[in-house]
């Protein structure tokens, strides 16, 4: 087996990736080698390479949606096989004893290392991840849709459930989350409508055809009250307009883990019993639990799909809105 691999590099903040020769990775005891067969693009990769996110690893592997088969067990690792095919999402350890993590949030430990952040992640052909972090997949999705439900499903999961029993849900931000998150909503009789970029009128027709009842741009005002907006967009901007959107006792939840400032706006958008609060990270708990849902559903997730070399192509397409759903890096491809 050859001791080196391809990988995409990114040397300092607001850097081009660069694609390079590296060693490939061996696991320590309580890891596994990964052989990458795809790795989902995400909004937060851009926040670490724009520097938006702080102390990242430095060089760094980005990509946190990996999709892979084990190659190679730690010596302490139990309870995966040679050959499983696992998905291994942003929360990539965390410490087991704090009172987080005591409690089932292991979300927020705050000695928690993540997924193409602090640790390598899989815009590369092989990565080591701990075992005990890496999901089994239902076999009911390729390897291309699965990768983007191991973050954007994943966090869009963690939102829906913190807007409790809302019947009409708006998405801000039709993305990768919100096209995925949708079809769950829907699927769970909630009404959902969609909030584009402006001008965005294939995205409004792309929500409408996964069953949205209203798609419109982030400026337009709903056509009835809303009982809960989730904002997968990173724009503070956005919160007083989510706010004006509810009904009173709604609740606005911010799904990302960057976003710019929030404007100062007048008490009365929060008064009324509203809501705002962030969802962070993710549980392994969530991922079990949703990638169950997503197979029941099923969830269908339109991909846009990069070779390795075009990993810096797909971010910045990302950026511009470029496609409908998700990209995913193929790093054999």
């Amino acid at each position: 087996m050859p001791e080196t691999m391809r990988g995409m590099i990114l040397e300092e903040p607001r850097a081009e990736l660069r694609l390079e020769k590296l060693r490939r990775p061996n696991p320590l005891p309580n890891e596994v080698r990964v052989k990458v067969l795809a790795c989902g693009v995400c909004r937060t990769d851009l926040h670490v390479k724009d520097g938006e996110l702080p102390r990242p690893k430095l060089p760094l592997v980005l990509g946190h949606q990996i999709v892979g088969t084990v190659e190679e067990l730690g010596e302490e690792v139990e309870g995966l096989v040679v050959g499983e095919r696992v998905g291994v999402p942003w929360l990539g350890s965390t410490c087991g004893f704090c009172r987080f993590c005591a409690s089932g949030r292991e979300n927020l430990c705050d000695q928690a290392r993540f997924t193409g952040y602090d640790h390598d992640g899989g815009f590369a052909q092989y990565a080591t991840t701990d075992a005990r972090f890496s999901l089994p997949l239902p076999g009911s999705f390729t390897d291309d849709q699965a990768a983007p439900l191991l973050c954007a499903g994943l966090i869009g999961h963690r939102a829906l459930a913190a807007t409790g029993d809302a019947e009409r849900v708006g998405l801000y931000g039709f993305g990768g989350a919100a096209h995925i998150i949708a079809q769950v909503a829907r699927y769970a009789g909630r009404r959902v409508f969609a909030f584009t970029r402006p001008g965005d009128t294939t995205g409004q027709a792309f929500a409408r055809s996964l069953g949205c009842v209203w798609a419109g741009d982030s400026n337009s005002v709903p056509p009835e009250p809303l009982d809960a907006a989730i904002l997968f967009a990173p724009v503070g901007e956005l919160v007083p307009r989510a706010l004006r959107a509810v009904e009173r006792g709604g609740t606005v939840v911010c799904a990302g883990i960057h976003m710019s400032d929030i404007p100062s706006f007048p008490y009365e958008l929060l008064w009324g019993e509203r809501v705002l609060r962030s969802v962070a990270n993710l549980t392994r708990s969530d991922g079990v639990e949703f990638l169950e849902i997503a197979a029941r559903v099923p969830v269908r997730t339109e991909v846009t799909l990069y070779g390795l070399a075009d990993t810096g192509k797909a971010l910045e397409d990302l950026r511009r809105g470029a496609f409908n759903g998700a990209a995913v890096v193929k790093p054999w491809r």
